[in-house]
């Protein structure tokens, strides 16, 4: 029987919010506006399929750490959650570097931070247990 895992409640959490605030703030903020440029729509269409498909990582791996984290589905699982945990991790690299190089505060690296941190110590009190 697996136990409850905090770290991947925190992490699942802190996805799903992550998730409405990409669902429907980025579409109100970045999607609307750019369609209603003189972008081709060729060009709008793959770019808003792509955040979709971002607005589906999001979900499913909020599923996924969720369910982990209550030591449900996945929960033993651990390349998994590791995967997750780099993925958000990684992540934040696109955003840190175009601040960088543009001279901007783009801050969504914040949000998927602490979701791989909580995600990786939550792997960390797994294998400390073990």
């Amino acid at each position: 029987m697996t136990t409850k895992n905090k770290f991947w409640i925190l992490a699942g959490v802190l996805n799903l919010t992550t998730f409405f605030l990409h669902l429907f703030g980025g579409q109100l903020d970045l999607v609307n506006p750019m369609l209603e440029t003189s972008l081709p729509l060729e060009k709008s269409s793959q770019l808003v399929g792509a955040w979709h498909m971002v607005t589906i990582i999001l979900l499913a791996t909020s599923y996924v750490l969720l369910s982990a984290g209550f030591g449900k589905k996945y929960a033993t699982n651990t390349e998994m959650i590791q995967a997750i945990g780099y993925l958000n991790l990684s992540f934040c690299l696109p955003f840190i570097i175009a601040g960088f190089y543009y001279g901007l505060l783009v801050p969504q690296w914040v949000f998927f931070l602490p979701i791989g941190i909580c995600t990786m110590l939550g792997l960390h009190k797994i294998k400390k247990n073990a």
